[in-house]
C-alpha cells in the first residue's frame, strides 16, 4: 500500500518536519518530509500490506531544527485507517495538547498514481449516463458507454469521470421518469441504462430485426425519447427473461448477487409488481399500503405469476450489476475513478418511503430557499427526513445506501449538502416555496419576537388577509413546536410588511436577519456533526459536497473537519461582493468546475448571463476564451477540476455544438423539465478526435495535474 501523508504547518527557516510512525508489532520509523514552500509538508511511502491492513498504526509529526528535536505533537496520535486500498491520502492538522484539533479525514484514492506530488490533483469530465451517445446505444446513454468515455479520458490525461444518479426512476412509465433525482429506490439501478446486446439476442429473428430497426431509429434522434426507449427496452427484456431466466438463476454468480442484495431486492421487486398492477406508484392507493415481511412470503410462492414478475426484476438488477461491475473494473484498469451522486431525498412514492414511512416527514416536501436561480424558492416534491428516528436506528438506512453505492463508485457528491445541516421544508398545504422554513431550527417564541422590538402577536401576522396571496405573511408557525415561529423568508416585498410603520419594519428586519444568518449557526453545526461522521465513515469513498446556495457560516468548518471536498463554481462565488470567482482563490480540498447540470453551459453563460467582472473581461465565447477559462481552473489548487463534457468541447471550434442552449440539462425552477439532453457527436467520434485529445492532454499536463 502506498500512503501519501500531508500536513499544513508553517515553519521558519532551519526547521524541518518529520513523520514518526508506531506499528503494532513494536517497530518504529521516522521519515523526513518535503515541503512545497507554501506551508504544505508531504511524504510518500510504500508499505507492506501486512503492516497496515488489520493492524493498528499510529503516527505523529515532529519538528527538528538544526538536527535536534524542537517540538512534537502533544495531543495524541493520528491513526492510519484500516482500509486496504491501493493508495491512501492522509491529510492532517497539527494536534495540540489543549485539545484544539481538527478530525483527520482519510481519503482513499485507488488505482491512481500519486507521482510524489505534494498535493495530488486530478482532472475529469462530468456527464450524465443518459447523455452519452455511442453506436451501440438504444436511444439513450448506457452504463457500458462509460468505457468509451474512459478511453478518451485516459488518453487525454484525466483521472475521474463524474455522473448523475443512476438509480431506478420508473414511477409513471412517462417522460416524467427522466428526472434522475426522483428515484423509486435508493438501491436499484435504472433498467433504462442496461446494454441489451450484452444479455443476448432473442431467438425470434423477426423480433430481433424489428428491435434493431427501432434501436437505430431511436439512437439517431437528437434528444432522448424517454417513453419510447423505456417501452422498447422493457419489451426486449421480457423476451430475454423468458428465454434465459432458468439458466441465469442456476449460476453461482447470480446466487451470490441475490444473497448480497436480498434485503432491498425482494421488497423492491414486490414494489415494482404492485406499482404496475395498480397503475400508480402511490402506495396509499394500494391494498398493500404498508410493507411487511409477510408480503415476501406471499409473493414468493413458486410457479405464480407475481413470483415470476418479481424474478424478472431480479434478472434485470443482476444484469445491471454485472455490467456496472465490469465498467468499474475497466475504468480502474485505465486509472480512472468514478464519481457518483447521492440525491438529498427520495420520491414520496418510492419503495424506500413504502418500506420505512417512519423515516420520513410525509406531510412536507424538501426544497430550497429563494436565490437568483429561483426567486420563489424551490419545491422538489420529496419528503424530508425524520432525523430523530434515523438517529435511533444509527442511520442504518443511510449507511446501507452508501455501502451499496460503494459497489460501483470511488467518490460521491452529496447532493445539497446543506440539507444535512438543515433542510428547506415546505408543508404540502402551501403552493409557494416561499412558505418554507428550515428544519431543524431554533424557532422564536412570541416573547423572543417582542424582546427584539416587534409589537403585536406573531399569530396576527401569520395569515394572509382574504383576497391576497398566501405569501402575504410575516411569520410561519412551526409544525413540530406549535406556538413557536419562523420569520417568513424575504417577506420585505409583501403588502403586510409595507403596511408596517418604520420601527416595525426595522424590527422585523432585525428578527429576519438574525434568524437566518446568526441564531441557528452553532445549532446547525451540531446537527450536521451528529449525522455526517456516521454516514461518511460507512465507506472509504472520497466525499464531495454540493455546498452552494444560502450557506450557514458553520458549513466550511464542518467540511474541513470531515475532509469533505467543497464545490467551487465560478458563477456562484462564495466571497461576499464578488460576482465571478477567481479560481486562484479555491482551496485544495475542493472540486472546481465551470458549470453544473443545473446551469447553462459555459458558452451560454458568458454571452447571455455573465455580469461585468474583472476575471473574465470578454463576452464572446470563442474556443480560445473557453480554453483559457478551463486552463485557469486546471491551474487552481483544487484537488479535482471536473468539467461538463459540453464545456470541454467548447474549447474546439470544430467539435463544439452549433447551439449551446441545446446543451443545457436542467432548469431548476421548472418542475416540468424533461431531462433528455444527449451528446451531439458519438463517443466513437470523440475517441477518434486525436487533435482535440492531444490539446486536452497538453492543457492538463501543463497545469501539473
Amino acid at each position: 500500500m502506498q500512503i501519501h501523508f500531508q500536513i499544513e504547518y508553517r515553519t521558519v527557516w532551519g526547521e524541518n518536519l518529520f513523520l514518526c510512525l508506531d506499528f503494532e508489532n513494536g517497530r518504529r520509523q521516522c521519515l523526513d518530509m518535503q515541503n512545497d514552500g507554501c506551508g504544505n509538508w508531504f511524504t510518500d511511502r510504500e508499505f507492506d500490506d501486512s503492516l497496515i491492513c488489520g493492524h493498528r498504526v499510529q503516527y505523529r509529526y515532529m519538528v527538528r531544527c538544526q538536527g535536534r528535536q524542537d517540538r512534537i505533537e502533544e495531543g495524541g496520535f493520528h491513526t492510519v485507517p484500516d482500509i486496504c486500498a491501493a493508495s491512501l491520502v492522509l491529510a492532517d492538522r497539527w494536534l495540540e495538547s489543549n485539545g484544539n484539533r481538527i478530525e483527520q479525514r482519510s481519503i482513499a484514492i485507488p488505482n491512481v498514481r500519486l507521482n510524489g506530488r505534494p498535493q495530488w490533483r486530478g482532472a475529469g469530465t462530468a456527464v450524465p449516463v443518459f447523455a452519452l451517445r455511442s453506436n451501440d446505444d438504444f436511444g439513450i446513454g448506457e452504463l457500458r458507454d462509460l468505457e468509451l468515455l474512459a478511453d478518451w479520458a485516459a488518453e487525454s490525461g484525466q483521472s475521474i469521470i463524474q455522473t448523475l444518479p443512476v438509480n431506478d426512476t420508473i414511477l409513471t412509465h412517462t417522460w416524467r421518469d427522466s428526472y434522475p433525482y426522483s428515484a423509486n429506490s435508493s438501491f436499484a439501478l435504472n433498467p433504462i441504462y442496461i446494454r441489451l446486446q450484452d444479455i443476448g439476442t432473442p431467438r425470434d429473428s423477426k423480433f430481433a430485426e424489428e428491435m434493431e430497426r427501432l434501436r437505430l431509429e431511436l439512437n439517431a434522434l437528437p434528444q432522448i425519447d424517454f417513453e419510447r426507449v423505456m417501452q422498447a427496452k422493457l419489451r426486449y427484456i421480457d423476451v430475454l427473461f423468458a428465454e434465459q431466466a432458468g439458466k441465469c438463476f442456476n449460476t453461482e454468480e447470480y446466487r451470490r448477487f441475490f444473497e448480497a442484495n436480498r434485503e432491498w431486492l425482494e421488497p423492491y421487486a414486490i414494489y415494482c409488481c404492485l406499482r404496475d398492477r395498480y397503475g400508480t406508484p402511490d402506495f396509499e392507493r394500494w391494498k398493500e399500503k404498508r410493507f411487511g415481511r409477510d408480503l415476501i412470503d406471499s409473493f414468493c410462492k413458486p410457479d405464480t405469476k407475481r413470483h415470476r414478475d418479481m424474478m424478472k426484476q431480479y434478472f434485470i438488477q443482476y444484469h445491471l450489476h454485472r455490467q456496472f461491475s465490469r465498467v468499474r473494473e475497466y475504468l480502474h484498469g485505465k486509472g480512472i475513478l468514478l464519481k457518483g451522486d447521492i440525491p438529498i431525498g427520495v420520491n414520496r412514492h418510492s419503495c424506500d418511503a413504502w418500506m420505512f414511512p417512519e423515516l420520513f416527514n410525509m406531510d412536507c416536501q424538501a426544497g430550497a430557499p429563494p436565490d437568483d436561480f429561483a426567486v420563489d424558492g424551490q419545491k422538489w416534491g420529496m419528503p424530508t427526513y425524520n432525523w430523530e428516528r434515523m438517529k435511533k436506528e444509527r442511520y442504518r438506512w443511510f449507511t446501507m445506501r452508501f455501502r451499496k453505492m460503494a459497489d460501483y463508485f470511488d467518490a460521491y457528491r452529496i447532493d445539497h449538502l446543506l440539507g444535512f445541516f438543515r433542510i428547506w421544508e415546505v408543508p404540502l398545504k402551501y403552493g409557494s416555496g416561499l412558505m418554507g422554513r428550515f428544519n431543524p431550527a431554533l424557532t422564536l417564541t412570541a416573547k423572543d419576537i417582542r424582546l427584539m422590538g416587534f409589537k403585536g402577536s406573531p399569530r396576527a401576522f401569520a395569515s394572509a388577509p382574504e383576497g391576497t396571496p398566501e405569501t402575504n405573511v410575516l411569520f410561519l408557525e412551526d409544525t413540530y413546536r406549535p406556538g413557536t415561529w419562523h420569520p417568513r423568508i424575504n417577506a420585505f416585498d409583501t403588502d403586510m410588511f409595507k403596511s408596517l410603520d418604520t420601527k416595525q419594519q426595522e424590527a422585523f428586519r432585525r428578527i429576519h436577519d438574525s434568524f437566518y444568518y446568526e441564531r441557528n449557526d452553532t445549532f446547525w453545526e451540531k446537527c450536521a456533526m451528529e449525522k455526517l461522521p456516521a454516514l461518511i465513515s460507512a465507506t472509504d469513498m472520497i466525499v464531495c459536497g454540493e455546498d452552494l446556495g444560502m450557506i450557514p457560516q458553520c458549513v466550511p468548518g464542518v467540511m474541513d473537519r470531515l475532509r469533505i471536498l467543497s464545490l467551487e463554481v465560478q458563477r456562484m462565488p462564495k466571497a461576499y461582493g464578488v460576482s465571478v470567482a477567481d479560481p486562484r482563490s479555491y482551496p485544495y480540498l475542493s472540486v472546481c468546475t465551470t458549470s453544473t447540470h443545473d446551469m447553462s453551459v459555459l458558452r451560454s453563460w458568458i454571452e447571455n448571463e455573465m455580469p461585468v467582472n474583472p476575471v473574465i473581461p470578454h463576452l464572446k465565447a470563442d474556443a480560445n476564451l473557453c480554453a483559457s477559462i478551463l486552463q485557469d481552473h486546471l491551474t487552481s489548487s483544487s484537488m479535482f477540476a471536473i468539467f461538463p463534457l459540453q464545456d470541454w468541447l467548447s474549447t474546439d471550434e470544430d467539435l463544439r455544438s452549433p447551439d449551446p442552449d441545446s446543451e443545457r440539462i436542467n432548469v431548476p425552477a421548472d418542475p416540468d423539465n424533461y431531462w433528455r439532453y444527449r451528446m451531439h457527436l458519438t463517443l466513437e467520434e470523440l475517441v477518434a478526435s486525436d487533435r482535440f485529445t492531444h490539446t486536452v492532454r497538453d492543457m492538463i499536463r501543463s497545469s501539473g495535474r
